[in-house]
């Protein structure tokens, strides 16, 4: 399966669980893509501890003063068997401007808005909003 799908999926589920943490496995594309949620506000936080393998991420969910989690959709966009690509002036806009896509570029992972700014285009990783 797909390290990135699987991140979602978990995220996704413990989001709709309503619980207050999620653990799964780490990496490097999943640390950076745990950081752009982190700092477009749809998670708490998240730490990485290491173990004698890879390492367990333990994700911080978020949620608002009713009980709704701050991240109503997350969805994968580019698949292992059908890539998606956008050009900088492609680029989606989501929810008008609430959500968010996620696009690994050759500068590493960045969120739709940056990729604009900096006049980049490259894989549609996912949406959340």
């Amino acid at each position: 399966m797909d390290t990135i799908a699987q991140m979602l999926t978990i995220v996704r589920n413990g989001s709709s669980a309503k619980l207050e943490k999620v653990d799964m496995p780490s990496s490097k594309v999943r640390e950076s893509l745990a950081k752009i949620l982190e700092t477009t506000g749809f998670i708490r936080s998240f730490k990485v501890a290491k173990d004698s393998k890879q390492g367990i991420m333990r994700i911080y969910l978020k949620y608002d003063s009713k009980g709704d989690a701050a991240i109503s959709n997350l969805a994968k966009v580019s698949t292992p068997g059908r890539r998606s690509y956008v050009h900088s002036e492609k680029i989606p806009v989501i929810r008008s401007g609430t959500g968010s896509c996620i696009l690994s570029t050759n500068k590493g992972m960045m969120t739709g808005q940056e990729a604009k700014k900096q006049n980049l285009g490259g894989e549609l990783i996912c949406t959340v909003w």
